[in-house]
């Protein structure tokens, strides 16, 4: 009687602070691992408000926006052979932790609170792309990240130096993917 063992594909979910390179990092994965790319930010701006999405969050606000969130959130962690890079405060809800760890790989680029401000401040497109929650500026970043790095700290599967090349990163989550599929 012959064995047959079949490898479960599992999803990558990358989560961090805003500019912290989960984008980035993401699309380049995809590529490596043959999957597709989707940016949960970047998802809601064409197939639900076909604006900005600082735009879309002025208008509806946290109330508004973190539902609509989840339901994206949940849609993209269903689909396979998939690298999702979650909004900065996708990860503080609940369902969204559980959509994120159900088929995937769940990895944290972690970035200091100095650098995420740095990299916020030298992208021309952040005012359009990142809505200010508290007033923004460095201190916003600190209470933020202060805020949120516990759940990214616990929902990890991984944890990665943001601050090294894009490349290092990609292959160290590349070798920790093929390393723990699940048969």
């Amino acid at each position: 009687m012959e064995s047959t063992t079949e490898i479960r594909m599992m999803n990558v979910v990358l989560v961090g602070y805003r500019a912290a390179g989960k984008s980035t990092i993401g699309e380049n994965l995809a590529l490596k691992l043959g999957f597709n790319f989707y940016d949960v930010d970047r998802y809601i701006e064409p197939h639900i408000y076909p604006k900005t999405l600082t735009e879309f969050y002025s208008k509806v606000g946290e109330k508004g926006f973190r539902p609509l969130e989840t339901k994206i959130v949940i849609k993209l962690c269903n689909r396979p052979q998939s690298v999702i890079a979650f909004g900065a405060g996708s990860l503080m809800r609940n369902r969204n932790q559980q959509a994120a760890k159900k088929n995937g790989f769940v990895i944290y680029v972690k970035v200091p609170a100095k650098e995420l401000w740095n990299r916020i401040q030298s992208d021309p497109n952040s005012g359009h792309t990142r809505p200010n929650l508290a007033g923004g500026g460095l201190e916003e970043v600190q209470i933020f990240l202060r805020n949120r790095e516990p759940d990214y700290l616990s929902c990890s599967n991984l944890i990665v130096d943001g601050m090294k090349p894009t490349a290092e990163i990609v292959q160290q989550i590349k070798q920790f993917y093929r390393s723990n599929l699940r048969t």
